[in-house]
């Protein structure tokens, strides 16, 4: 099975939940300024909220896809909203790029809020998390 793994983090909390998932599945963690190359059947795609929304790079990135992909995974972190679970739904299905049901999501630290977040115990559960999609 072919597997990426994108993610686009300003502060880290998402690149924490992306070595993570790295390390569970086995697969190089990259940003979003590195497109695909390849088709890929399953493509983890993390990203975080700011002013409620997906940033321009995560957007950037899914514009520019090129290449097949089976499904996307959604992981993402946040501050105030749950996830951007139905920000990547709407832009991929512009591009009819399949979009898997399960997600994880976990709080991110800004500011004040939720400091040390995502923490050990998030970055476990995104670890299993991906190991169930991989199974």
């Amino acid at each position: 099975m072919r597997v990426a793994i994108r993610y686009y983090t300003r502060g880290g909390n998402t690149k924490k939940l992306a070595d993570a998932i790295a390390e569970a599945i086995g697969v190089e963690a990259k940003t979003t300024a590195e497109p695909l190359t390849e088709d890929v059947d399953i493509l983890f795609l993390g990203s975080s909220v700011y002013a409620y929304g997906v940033d321009d790079e995560v957007k950037k990135f899914i514009k520019g896809i090129d290449v097949r992909v089976g499904k996307v995974v959604n992981f993402s972190t946040a501050a105030i909203i749950k996830s951007t679970y139905k920000q990547v739904a709407k832009l991929l299905a512009e591009k009819n790029i399949p979009f898997a049901k399960e997600e994880f999501a976990c709080r991110g630290s800004f500011a004040v809020m939720h400091k040390g977040k995502p923490d050990a115990d998030d970055c476990k559960a995104a670890a299993d998390f991906a190991k169930k999609i991989m199974s």
